[in-house]
């Protein structure tokens, strides 16, 4: 028997989780630091991610801040007294979170406001789906600190700019803003501040109500077809093919296509 990820409500948690129906939220919460990422943070969202990935009745994930942005990066205070071990303290729960939100089947949505820099822009590039309020500024910021990137954003930001334009982001740390990210195509969508919410909201809905197991196995074909050659891309889609033949799901997608109506899949 698997486990809901567990509510968190405390205005003290620098993470709150909160579930709806099988939509869950993670909101980083440490509001006053912009969400800076600290250790306490990194751990309630590496536990958070173990329960989701545990939990099968998850159909849709959304990331998101308090306050006035997503996530202004690292805490610098963590790694002022000791580089090395503040970076090993915050990377492993971080980099164990990423790999699991990677790895589930429900998509995962970033809702960015504000600002999204450092580790809070890694993080943001490694959802499904992009959606920034205007006048959002992102910056992967790390090369303005002296030191090179983490939380997956070299193995991201390559796939969705491609490597030119990812070497000009990375190496000169520029500020972009939200019209530079849709014309750079590293989001989906920008939105006026107040349809933010309804936005995500709606998306995660209809996500949720989606083939889960389906999405799962395409989210994963795409981000491994830069690995493979086509041969076995062809291998694994065959493969992943075959996974979503023994769920409910297909049948009734098949059945409703006979049948001229929408679906209502169960996400098994």
């Amino acid at each position: 028997m698997t486990s809901s990820p567990t509510p968190h409500t405390a205005t003290d948690a620098p993470l709150i989780v909160q579930r709806d129906g099988a939509i869950v939220t993670l909101q980083f919460h440490r509001p006053d630091a912009l969400n800076a990422v600290d250790v306490p943070m990194a751990i309630a969202l590496r536990d958070a991610a173990r329960q989701i990935a545990a939990d099968r009745s998850v159909r849709a994930v959304v990331l998101r801040g308090a306050g006035k942005g997503f996530m202004a990066g690292g805490d610098l205070a963590t790694l002022r007294a000791s580089p090395a071990q503040g970076a090993a303290d915050l990377l492993g729960p971080l980099n164990e979170a990423v790999v699991l939100l990677s790895s589930i089947d429900a998509p995962v949505i970033a809702q960015v406001h504000g600002v999204a820099a450092g580790a809070g822009m890694s993080l943001m590039l490694l959802a499904d789906f992009i959606l920034l309020a205007e006048g959002t500024r992102l910056n992967l910021a790390y090369i303005n600190l002296g030191t090179s990137c983490d939380v997956g954003a070299s193995w991201a930001l390559p796939r969705q700019v491609g490597l030119r334009r990812a070497l000009e982001i990375a190496l000169l740390g520029d500020t972009l803003t939200a019209a530079d990210a849709l014309r750079l195509g590293l989001v989906n969508r920008v939105l006026p501040a107040d349809e933010l919410d309804s936005a995500v909201r709606e998306l995660a809905q209809r996500l949720a109500a989606g083939p889960t197991v389906a999405l799962g196995h395409m989210r994963r074909l795409m981000r491994a077809s830069f690995d493979r050659d086509l041969p076995a891309q062809l291998d694994a889609e065959a493969q992943a093919f075959n996974a979503c033949a023994q769920t409910a799901d297909l049948p009734a997608g098949i059945e409703a296509f006979f049948a001229k109506r929408k679906p209502v899949f169960q996400g098994r």
